[in-house]
């Protein structure tokens, strides 16, 4: 009997869950994934007219989003915290490297082309965070007032240099990234109330000395798209139509008029939660963002329980980030925020976005299960 129950206890885990844990995946952040990326499979198909061609396009994206997510899983923290700095002075090298020989594309110099044609700011998105969170973790918490400006400056040089390409959106989300580790930190209310203050007292500079002629009419159409209804307001009319339409339950999956009948601009893209909420209306957008929520809730609970200052900043700064790729996408899309060109996060079309996004997903789950293994 004493060796019956021996064995008993000695039995291996069951398949899946054997295999999650030897790639150190994390099976709720992972369902999340997966339930978002069908989704937006279902959408995008209607977005592009049952395009099958295009659609598999995007499933060659997805699946190498998830071999980069399966690979950034299997790096310890503590790997990622002593490559920080190096990796941080790659994005910046080739941010820069983009301003002088970039391809060009719609007016704006965002591109290299390696063979793969790829945003090097995207690579910000996780270089920036994990480069403040390494600079943050043996110092004493909350931070200092000189380290507090180190770590703006750190933020705004690679932000610079993507705000110059111009890519407005871009630069606003690392912005986010950044002030989310700072904030994380502890840093005291005075602080934060100062920050605003400086970002208030800036924007008349921004409008008159940085932004483009473009950008300041997409926010003058936040205010009255009908000024300009078939120019620059055009987008932000369409999408309010569709959304509209959609009503409480939607026109059904393929069905919208606004997207199938091409009235929709980029649809495809940062347009895409417009077709949901034709095609699926109020509930299913609703069942879209708290699939959303889930996501980021339990990367914040990683963040949480995680066992060292770095992998709690990098988690909680890649969960909040992401919940900020959300806010203002949506918020874009029905009219609450001017047109900045950010995707749907795992939903739009588009690679390079994809490959990010899921790559940080992937630091996540590294951060939870080596937790787990050291804990042990």
């Amino acid at each position: 009997m004493t060796m019956l129950m021996s064995d008993r206890r000695q039995q291996p885990l069951g398949t899946t869950a054997f295999m999650m844990r030897r790639l150190h995946l994390d099976g709720a952040l992972l369902t999340g994934i997966i339930c978002i990326l069908s989704i937006g499979l279902a959408a995008l198909y209607s977005a592009v007219g049952q395009n099958a061609g295009l659609l598999v396009g995007q499933l060659i994206r997805i699946s190498a989003a998830l071999t980069a997510m399966l690979i950034m899983a299997q790096v310890s923290p503590s790997w990622l915290r002593r490559a920080a700095p190096w990796i941080f002075a790659t994005g910046l090298s080739l941010l820069v490297l983009v301003l002088v020989t970039g391809d060009v594309g719609k007016g704006a110099q965002r591109w290299l082309n390696f063979g793969i044609r790829f945003q090097p700011s995207e690579i910000m998105k996780l270089g920036l965070p994990m480069m403040l969170a390494w600079q943050l973790h043996d110092r004493p918490l909350p931070p200092s007032l000189g380290l507090i400006v180190v770590s703006l400056i750190i933020i705004f040089v690679p932000v610079g240099l993507i705000a110059v390409q111009p890519d407005l959106g871009t630069a606003i989300l690392i912005v986010l990234s950044g002030a989310t580790v700072i904030f994380l930190a502890g840093i005291g209310a005075s602080y934060i109330v100062g920050a605003i203050t400086t970002a208030l007292i800036s924007m008349p500079l921004l409008w008159y000395f940085v932004m483009h002629d473009y950008q300041k009419s997409r926010v003058l159409m936040l205010l009255n798209p009908d000024n300009d209804p078939l120019g620059a307001g055009y987008h932000i009319i369409q999408s309010k139509i569709a959304i509209g339409s959609g009503g409480l339950f939607g026109k059904g999956w393929l069905n919208g008029s606004q997207g199938q009948l091409e009235f929709l601009p980029e649809r495809s893209t940062d347009f895409i939660f417009a077709v949901i909420g034709e095609e699926f209306g109020l509930m299913g957008a609703l069942v879209i963002l708290l699939v959303y929520l889930c996501i980021v809730g339990r990367g914040l609970f990683i963040a949480a329980v995680a066992q060292d200052t770095f992998s709690r900043l990098l988690a909680g700064s890649i969960s909040l980030t992401f919940f900020f790729y959300v806010f203002v996408n949506t918020s874009m899309v029905t009219g609450l925020l001017p047109v900045v060109g950010v995707p749907l996060p795992l939903v739009s079309a588009g690679g390079t976005s994809m490959v990010t996004l899921l790559a940080g997903f992937g630091i996540l789950m590294s951060i939870h299960t080596h937790r787990k293994l050291l804990a042990r």
